[in-house]
């Protein structure tokens, strides 16, 4: 724990894994599902910002963070078992009446989770993040179709963790990381062993029908109607070179009715680059009505 991150441990146990969270406050849950290369410790500002009147929820994927990083003969590193697990986590704390906040990866495994689960999600905070195939018009960024290259991308991003550094440095455009909080992304993912779903997260990047983890976008994608009569907040840093304004014209066609937050000089890492901004924002919205209450 640091003065940043000072949070207890947490731990779910998976098969026979740790599957590490946060949780922090009492009150209706604020369930927070992070991205890669992220772990837990993206969310901590929020964290901090609410836990005095909301419940705290934020798991590490294992391979992530604080949680255990077995091999692959001991866990399937694919999009079906990410959502079985927050699956398992969401039923064993019996969490309901979920704001539900996602980011990156978390938008796919979190609206996975959320579209079979609708009447326990009270809100939702989109940012930065997809739950849908890549919108026409969006080519697919070199750098990430690299680190899917054989061999090459396991090098790459096992080997020298070009991923997370480079993370580090492009998802941010409006305040480059502190010294301090780039070693703290980096700090679970250490070596090659403890890297393993770093990589594994981008060769499971569903692009086709003939992906394992298609499916379920798929599925995710038609029904992510059921989602539309929420409260739903977006803040998005529009110099982000993934998840960019391809992205978020498609969120806004699937909910017209969403709040929309546009950050023109802030990149995929909002929560750091425009972080008082989105942190207030978020802040008020949880507080909020829901939606049968302002009915």
């Amino acid at each position: 724990m640091t003065a940043e991150y000072p949070f207890a441990p947490n731990y779910l146990d998976l098969n026979g894994g740790r599957y590490h969270y946060i949780d922090e406050g009492e009150g209706k849950p604020v369930l927070m599902v992070h991205g890669n290369p992220t772990w837990s410790y993206y969310y901590r500002n929020v964290v901090l910002r609410l836990r005095d009147r909301y419940r705290c929820v934020v798991p590490d994927h294992i391979g992530c963070g604080r949680s255990d990083k077995p091999t692959e003969d001991r866990y399937t590193y694919t999009l079906s078992s990410r959502v079985a697990d927050l699956t398992r986590l969401a039923d064993e704390l019996e969490l309901d009446d979920i704001t539900l906040v996602v980011h990156d990866w978390g938008g796919m495994i979190g609206m996975a989770w959320a579209v079979d689960h609708v009447d326990r999600i009270r809100k939702i905070v989109i940012l930065n993040t997809g739950a849908f195939a890549r919108p026409g018009g969006k080519t697919f960024p070199p750098s990430i179709a690299l680190a899917r290259v054989p061999m090459l991308g396991a090098g790459l991003v096992r080997g020298f963790s070009a991923f997370s550094r480079g993370a580090n440095r492009f998802c941010v455009t409006r305040n480059p990381l502190p010294a301090h909080v780039k070693a703290a992304y980096l700090e679970p993912y250490d070596n090659w062993e403890h890297r393993i779903a770093v990589h594994r997260f981008v060769t499971d990047i569903p692009l086709k029908p003939s992906d394992p983890a298609w499916p379920v976008l798929q599925r995710t994608s038609d029904n992510l109607h059921k989602l539309a009569g929420l409260p739903i907040m977006v803040a998005w840093g529009m110099r982000d070179f993934v998840f960019d304004h391809h992205f978020l014209e498609e969120w806004e066609r699937r909910f017209p009715d969403a709040d929309v937050h546009r950050f023109e000089d802030a990149g995929h890492y909002i929560l750091e680059d425009a972080k008082e901004e989105v942190l207030d924002l978020i802040d008020r919205f949880v507080d909020g009505p829901a939606a049968a209450e302002s009915a």
